[in-house]
């Protein structure tokens, strides 16, 4: 049996052995890679199926559309690639299909696949805008409520209390309603994708504003905040530097979820006529032409953008899910 070496008792340095020299620690970009990889989160992510298949198509389905003037056959906005002729075109395995349009086309002639892939583009960027809008709306409202308090607080959460009271599409269509009558006639399309925009993001604000001022109502006590209170910080400062970044974490989670809702609202809403214009096709706006002609025959032409938006909202959910548990220490 070795013994261990006395520790010299002279002032000459110890050289510790090879086994005992610690790895060196990772710092910038590759040390944020290897302890992303190395933590629970990530861990429970490559420990559930569900979540990688819905990671895989979220993946697939955003990366396409963000891609779509490169992966696309054609451009559906321009006019010159239009032929009414090709119109009603079925499946290219259907009787009558061709290559050149593999998911057929719809009544003006555009193709099917390249019109899902830009209408999924722009639903999503209608959905990330209104949850970025009802995101920063909210979480101030609520940051206010929860750190002033009083009035602040009970005039805040009342108006919460009554829009909590109508559901969020009725919302939506009444804030899309207002907007365009106070609009001018000839600035309703140029003006349209900011109108739902804001629709949206006003009818969803209220979960943020919750969620934020529980948080902040808990924070608020706590010693750090005191103790910046004592230092005569300004209470607008100590808001936002201190107690904001210490209620963010179920904001993430709630924006998640919130982005499958918005994009299902914008849908919604164009399938009622009210969203976007036709010439700016959403998936909402090709589910809506399409089922003008769906017992004429023409299934396609709303199958396949109704199929790609639940792809979309399904696999958006699934990964809004398994971060909320994820980022639930009582899970863990």
């Amino acid at each position: 049996m070795t013994r261990p070496r006395a520790r010299p008792t002279t002032g000459e340095p110890v050289v510790p052995a090879s086994s005992d020299l610690a790895a060196p620690r990772r710092t910038g970009v590759t040390g944020a890679l290897v302890r992303a990889l190395d933590s629970d989160v990530f861990y429970s992510f490559r420990r559930s199926p569900v979540t990688l298949v819905a990671a895989l198509v979220a993946v697939l389905l955003i990366g396409a559309s963000l891609a779509a003037p490169l992966v696309a056959p054609t451009d559906p906005f321009a006019l010159e690639t239009l032929d009414l002729m090709a119109a009603f075109t079925p499946p290219m395995w259907a009787e009558g299909g061709e290559s050149v349009f593999p998911l057929g086309t719809d009544d003006q002639g555009r193709d099917l696949l390249s019109a899902i892939l830009y209408g999924m583009r722009i639903s999503l960027a209608v959905g990330a805008a209104s949850v970025v809008f009802a995101m920063l709306l909210g979480v101030g409202l609520g940051l206010l409520a929860g750190y002033a308090g009083g009035w602040v607080d009970a005039l805040i959460m009342r108006v919460a209390d009554v829009q909590l009271s109508f559901p969020a599409i009725l919302i939506a269509l009444l804030v899309d309603g207002v907007a365009r009558g106070l609009l001018p006639r000839d600035l309703h399309h140029d003006m349209a994708i900011y109108v739902i925009i804001f629709a949206i993001g006003v009818s969803g604000w209220v979960q943020y504003a919750r969620t934020v001022r529980g948080s902040t109502m808990v924070e608020k006590n706590r010693e750090y905040v005191m103790a910046a209170i004592i230092m005569g910080l300004h209470p607008g400062l100590i808001a936002l530097r201190h107690v904001l970044p210490n209620v963010m974490g179920p904001v993430l989670v709630i924006a998640t979820i919130h982005l499958a809702v918005a994009v299902i609202t914008e849908a919604t809403l164009s399938f009622l006529g009210v969203g976007l214009p036709p010439t700016e096709p959403s998936l909402g706006t090709l589910i809506r032409i399409g089922n003008d002609f769906l017992f004429s025959g023409e299934w396609w032409i709303t199958v396949f953008p109704g199929l790609a938006l639940v792809l979309l909202v399904l696999s958006v959910n699934l990964l809004g899910d398994w971060l909320r548990d994820a980022l639930n220490p009582k899970l863990r």
